[in-house]
């Protein structure tokens, strides 16, 4: 019913930059919060960065500064402009909505994409 689709990871050199997005497609009654998880090989799953409805946002105290969520409402997307990428970055990444039912909330995963930083 709802399906989260990403794009844009691969491999880059430490210090460059990634652009990942994320589109929702489906029938979505309301969507709230939206945001990027990682997880790298042996860890468990991490959250890199959200953003509310009303585009707030938050983000994981390791990429402040040099990761940026935003969301386009009209495009059903969320993307993370990643800069200043380093070795420790690399993980696979997806993206998750929470979907509102009336007062019943549902969240979505998207199926991941690797991001690798390596000389």
């Amino acid at each position: 019913q709802v399906q989260l689709v990403e794009s844009g990871g691969g491999l880059v050199q430490p210090g460059g930059s990634l652009r990942l997005s994320c589109a929702a497609s489906g029938s979505i009654f309301s969507v709230g919060a939206m945001g990027w998880y990682r997880q790298a090989p042996g860890k468990q799953r991490e959250l890199v960065a959200s953003i509310t409805s009303g585009g707030s946002t938050n983000y994981a105290d390791s990429v402040k500064g040099r990761f940026t969520i935003s969301r386009d409402n009209a495009r059903k997307t969320v993307s993370l402009q990643m800069n200043s990428l380093k070795p420790e970055d690399t993980a696979v990444y997806y993206c998750n909505a929470a979907v509102w039912r009336g007062n019943s909330r549902r969240d979505y995963w998207a199926q991941g994409t690797q991001v690798t930083v390596s000389s």
